[in-house]
């Protein structure tokens, strides 16, 4: 049986420290502030901003919103973004991507518009450049392979000279993803749609991270004894027995039942990397507060 790398382990460790450090803040006269950006009114948006709402009242970090109406044109975002650039009260930004489809030809601009100093979630290209340099000061990585890190930090998994497998490509988990890893001195390879023999791949790696976003694409024919996967996606199975006993849940990648009695760890699906990015967010908007003391 598996070891479960259970996120609310990770997350209560990185909530004490942030409590501690915000406090700290405080006494200096540094209320650490995230200011949240968000045009129209997104289910999904809206269940995240209330779950960082309440992760920064946990933690100390005041929350300051800016809300505007779904068909908001680019220059009223413009001017949201220019008013939080000149805050020195607010410290990280979060802005609610994909924008709506009106505005999606004009997302890099808008998404470039904000400092990156206050770029706590990675949506600027000078972020982006700071995470394929390794250098910190450039901005701050996706919140989610960032809570992949912190995984790994805290459950002592040294990634030195060990092989990885990154599944998936993506700018927000999959590309910054292995160049965190590659960080940590892991040998990566990165497997994505037109790789052919990606199961092959992931059994001779050491350590797997699986953001396909693909329902139980991730099988025992990928896997052996020994490895560590750390499951990033957040899928919807029909299928899957809830804590309600009814039908349908989310689930990751792997196909649970068939990795778990194999692999030596494994994040679960709920509770693994999706309740630690939240923390991470805090963590970043901590560090953007240090850093104006």
């Amino acid at each position: 049986m598996a070891k479960l790398l259970l996120g609310k382990e990770v997350t209560d460790a990185l909530n004490a420290n942030l409590q501690t450090r915000a406090a700290a803040l405080r006494e200096k006269g540094v209320v650490p502030t995230l200011g949240i950006i968000r045009v129209g009114e997104d289910p999904s948006d809206l269940s995240y901003e209330k779950g960082a709402a309440k992760r920064a009242e946990l933690v100390g970090v005041e929350v300051k919103k800016f809300l505007l109406p779904a068909d908001a044109g680019k220059e009223d975002v413009l001017a949201v973004i220019d008013q939080v650039n000149a805050d020195d009260s607010i410290h990280g930004v979060l802005m609610f991507r994909p924008l709506p489809k009106h505005l999606k030809a004009d997302q890099n601009e808008i998404c470039n518009r904000l400092d990156p100093k206050k770029d706590v979630d990675c949506m600027t290209h000078m972020s982006n450049a700071g995470v394929f340099e390794g250098l910190s000061d450039l901005g701050y990585a996706p919140c989610t392979p960032a809570a992949c890190m912190e995984i790994l930090d805290f459950y002592g998994i040294d990634c030195k000279g060990k092989s990885a497998a990154v599944i998936g490509r993506s700018l927000v988990v999959g590309k910054p993803a292995g160049m965190m890893l590659m960080g940590k001195n892991a040998t990566v390879t990165t497997c994505h749609t037109r790789t052919v023999n990606t199961a092959e791949i992931c059994r001779s790696a050491d350590i797997i991270v699986s953001a396909a976003g693909v329902l139980n694409s991730l099988t025992a024919d990928f896997v052996r004894p020994g490895q560590v996967v750390i499951d990033v996606s957040i899928n919807w199975d029909p299928e899957k027995i809830n804590a309600k006993g009814g039908k349908g849940g989310i689930a990751g990648d792997a196909k649970f039942d068939e990795v778990e009695p194999i692999v030596e760890a494994i994040t679960p699906v709920p509770g693994g990397v999706g309740s630690v990015t939240t923390s991470v967010l805090m963590k970043h908007v901590v560090e953007a507060a240090e850093k104006t003391c």
